[in-house]
């Protein structure tokens, strides 16, 4: 596991609660062998058991001072190297301008034949085109559904839940905070910025919060479901983006006089990716409040298929790396089995 903050622990709550459960359920018996954070790493070739994984939590910053597996100043690209090991899970935090380090541990993992399950939307938003073919090439497998609706399993309903459908156009809310800040905004009739101010209180928000307000993560969240879903070879530059920092009171007040909200919409379809601004009915599935996401598949036979759940959150994200762990191992059985 590479990134130890609040996902990182979280999975390793996940695996510590639910060991014993998913080996008997799954025959699925993972063993975390190392975590590397940006001290260091702990390294157990023989996997750490579930009580040693709860005390590294408990114990804090730096992991690597563990007196038993600590290696202070041993990097991730090191481990991910020397280390025998199925899996990587890269669960490091998101960077938008060149995607490192994620970038350079998905790209090492692929190429010493491991696995990746990656909650980290940069590497995906600039370069998923070129991921997907490396992984293809390397014959392993990218996983990825944290990184788009959080616990919530937006990508998963669609490619399994609709197979055998056509996938027409995908429009949703997939930013949790903008929700919150335009919420506020039309429910309580409070400015953006002290909405925001709000949401940056309740841990909503970042301090800087343009990757949210700005619609960035939302057009990283369209890359992903455009490249997943639809087949659309795009990255984040081929987004037509705009935020919601000019989103007034009065612009909302002459919506609801309409019957209508405005919320910050991320589409794909057969004219192009955007993120921006959208005036929507109040009674549309999509109109949903607080930190809610939601998600509409437009299908030729089924209709509209629309799916609600929090997007965010570190125990939310980190189930979905133990959802992406588990297909992984199915699909691993199953190539043994055929």
């Amino acid at each position: 596991m590479v990134g130890f903050g609040v996902v990182g622990k979280g999975v390793a709550t996940i695996l510590a609660r639910r060991y014993a459960e998913k080996v008997k359920g799954y025959g699925f018996n993972p063993k975390v062998v190392a975590i590397a954070d940006i001290d260091g790493t702990v390294v157990n070739p023989r996997g750490f058991k579930p009580e040693k994984l709860e005390a590294i939590k408990q114990r804090g910053y730096p992991i690597s001072a563990d007196p038993d597996f600590g290696h202070p100043g041993m990097s991730a690209l090191e481990v991910i190297d020397s280390v025998e090991a199925e899996v990587v899970v890269e669960v490091t935090p998101v960077n938008i301008k060149d995607a490192e380090p994620a970038l350079s541990h998905i790209t090492r993992a692929f190429k010493t034949g491991k696995h990746i399950v990656t909650t980290n939307k940069g590497p995906l938003a600039l370069a998923m085109p070129a991921l997907t073919e490396l992984a293809d090439y390397n014959n392993v497998y990218l996983r990825f559904s944290g990184t788009v609706g959080g616990g919530t399993p937006m990508l998963e309903f669609a490619k399994r839940c609709l197979a055998g459908d056509k996938i027409l156009a995908i429009k949703g809310i997939l930013n949790g905070t903008t929700n919150y800040i335009l919420t506020e905004m039309s429910q309580n009739r409070v400015a953006f910025q002290k909405a925001l101010k709000n949401a940056q209180n309740l841990g909503y928000a970042e301090r800087e919060p343009s990757m949210d307000i700005d619609g960035f993560d939302t057009a990283c969240k369209v890359v992903i479901l455009a490249n997943w879903i639809l087949n659309k070879k795009i990255t984040l530059k081929d987004v037509s983006r705009t935020g919601i920092r000019n989103v007034s009171l009065q612009a909302l007040d002459k919506a609801s006089k309409r019957g209508n909200t405005i919320k910050l919409i991320g589409s794909i379809n057969g004219e192009g990716a955007t993120v921006k601004p959208t005036e929507i009915p109040k009674n549309n599935a999509l109109c949903v409040s607080g930190v809610l996401n939601a998600v509409t598949f437009f299908t030729e036979f089924a209709g509209e298929q629309t799916l609600v759940g929090r997007g965010a959150g570190g125990m939310e994200t980190a189930s979905a790396v133990l959802r992406d762990l588990l297909d992984i191992r199915h699909k691993l059985a199953s190539k043994v089995f055929t």
